[in-house]
């Protein structure tokens, strides 16, 4: 093995200039091209290990380059692998100043149990007008609201440089380099530390599983070389280079492209201040069909490759929210590396979305199955609660040919009361159910149609819906046990207590020690009828109070209002009064 992983790969400045080092071992020569030296090619220093190295006296901070890399006969102008901004995705690396004033930024992320997500786009959750494209520095104007609505977790969409002016982010062309469209790496650094000011940890979604559009992106081929006319050095050159997203996906038993992919976690991590990561779809980094237990196709240098990430990502920062991507449902991805897992911390659910649609949608009530939703509420990984990520709407979900769930359930109508009162019923259990809650992007105020790369979020609807806002709001404190007394909607244990699939009613039990202030019950009406009197088991006598409903008025002028302050328990039993479409959290108060 080379001794790559101790240099500096990129560039570094120095006090009198700055210095390249880049990885082209088939090059014949490289030499190095900017502002700096009228674009004229300097003559790189062989290292003889693949790497090529040059120091520049008079390079400044927001001057251009390129390296031009020569094989043979063949000229190739490239862009920095490692290139921290460029001027365009299309156009030339960027000389950046990396220090940045952190102010003492010391963040600790709250425990992994109080954590809530909202997962946001950039290019989409807060813009000027039509005209323009969302960037960092406008979604900083929404960190009060996002505090105030309770979230202490953002996960961002990729923020990777693209090769379209609109993009999720997931076909990145240079994983270090982040959207100058969206106001590139500072705006990107005050942005994280703006958020840490508003105890908000900020976790990232990154994509090691392919990179870039095929022959487009400057890795491809980087010096010249190939098999098979595949991509050369960064990628496998047999069998294993086939994604559905190309024929790009990333070598990873080759130490060189290893190192490139974990110095860039530790980027992330160590000098963006980033608090975890989510890794895109680890299932096609670890099996060539994207199938879990399929031996014939199953990449070990892909499920070593995800070992060292979260190695190193622990190392960095011990507390990281380290989240898969594997919708595959395979315990091993959030077991310990040390037992031969992955390492992660959790994995996004992605069969609960699906289950909320088929159970929401349905028209006629009697066609509503909670089966599968019992079933899903009851599985945890490895036996802990948070080791899945819960949602009810993502960018998939939401994107790529689907809708909102509000839109699903009421297509061309989504702010009619059955769109509320179910999308209500749908955030009520995500925030409930055991395992980390996330909301997507604008969930909270009904925003219609699907998720795509150029619609905005409508702000005016936070006002419009501000009574959903509130209930979501309301939610998120009781799941955080912010007026401690519903501790268990924090804690590991659950129980399926009520699962009636004639009168279409769930109640399900939460707890973390148990006792007053903590056992919470859940109960929700799956109807369009009002019930007034529905018995129900609890876990203990005495007064039950009800400290969330959300058929209540003040979260919808159409709202039935049903009200019910408390119920009594007596030998484990108690009627409840619960209104159409409606969930409810009853708790004992703290002795």
């Amino acid at each position: 093995m080379s001794n790559h992983n101790v240099k500096d790969v990129g560039i570094v400045t120095h006090k009198n200039g700055v210095s390249f080092r880049v990885w082209a071992p088939f090059a014949s020569f490289v030499s190095l091209t900017g502002t700096f030296n009228n674009w004229q090619p300097a003559v790189m220093i062989s290292e003889t290990d693949g790497y090529w190295y040059l120091l520049v006296d008079n390079a400044l901070p927001g001057q251009e380059y390129k390296y031009l890399i020569k094989n043979g006969d063949q000229e190739y102008h490239r862009n920095d692998p490692r290139s921290l901004q460029l001027t365009t995705a299309g156009g030339n690396s960027v000389i950046i100043d990396t220090n940045f004033d952190w102010q003492g930024d010391n963040f600790v992320p709250v425990p992994l149990n109080q954590q809530v997500v909202y997962e946001l786009h950039i290019g989409t959750f807060n813009r000027l007008d039509a005209s323009t494209i969302g960037t960092f520095e406008q979604a900083m104007a929404k960190l009060d609201y996002l505090a105030d609505l309770g979230i202490n977790t953002i996960e961002l969409m990729p923020i990777s440089t693209m090769a379209m002016d609109r993009g999720w982010g997931y076909a990145s062309d240079y994983i270090y380099s982040v959207e100058t469209l969206y106001g590139g790496r500072h705006s990107f650094l005050e942005f994280v530390r703006q958020a840490h000011r508003h105890g908000i940890g900020v976790t990232l979604d990154v994509v090691y599983n392919h990179f870039g559009p095929d022959e487009k992106l400057d890795l491809w081929q980087f010096d010249g070389w190939s098999e098979n006319n595949k991509g050369g050095i960064y990628f496998y050159n047999d069998w294993r280079s086939k994604t559905p997203w190309g024929e790009t996906r990333p070598d990873y038993g080759r130490p060189e492209v290893q190192q490139y992919i974990l110095d860039n976690v530790r980027m992330w991590l160590q000098e963006c201040h980033l608090d975890g990561l989510r890794v895109d779809s680890t299932i096609y980094m670890r099996n060539f069909n994207g199938w879990n237990d399929n031996s014939e196709g199953d990449i070990a240098d892909g499920w070593n490759m995800l070992q060292h990430i979260t190695e190193l990502a622990h190392k960095i920062k011990p507390e990281a929210l380290l989240i898969a991507e594997d919708v595959s449902g395979n315990q091993a991805i959030t077991s310990s590396v040390t037992d031969g897992g992955a390492g992660f911390t959790t994995q996004w659910e992605v069969t609960l979305p699906n289950i909320l649609r088929n159970l929401l949608d349905a028209i006629d009530d009697k066609d509503r199955n909670l089966s599968d939703l019992a079933d899903e509420l009851k599985r945890s990984y490895n036996g802990d609660a948070f080791a899945k990520v819960l949602y009810s709407d993502s960018h998939d979900s939401a994107g790529n040919g689907g809708a909102r769930l509000n839109e699903d359930i009421a297509p061309g109508n989504p702010e009619s009361l059955f769109a509320r009162k179910r999308s209500l019923l749908a955030s009520s259990i995500v925030l409930t159910a055991p395992g980390i809650p996330m909301l997507f992007q604008g969930q909270e105020f009904m925003q219609p149609g699907s998720f795509n790369d150029w619609q905005a979020l409508d702000w005016s609807n936070s006002e419009h819906f501000a009574g959903i806002v509130l209930a979501t709001k309301h939610l998120i404190a009781l799941r955080k046990n912010q007026h401690s007394n519903t501790r268990g909607l924090s804690g590991q244990s659950f129980n399926l207590i009520h699962a009636n699939h004639d009168s279409k009613v769930m109640a399900y039990h939460r707890w973390d020690q148990g006792g007053a202030g903590d056992d919470t019950i859940v109960v929700i009406n799956f109807t369009n009828q009002q019930i007034t009197d529905y018995s129900i088991y609890f876990p203990h006598d005495g007064a039950w109070k009800v400290r969330f409903n959300s058929d209540w008025e003040g979260y919808g002028q159409d709202f039935k209002g049903l009200t019910q302050g408390e119920v009594q328990v007596s030998e484990g039993k108690a009627s409840v009064a619960i209104g159409p479409y409606a969930a409810l959290i009853l708790s004992q108060d703290s002795l």
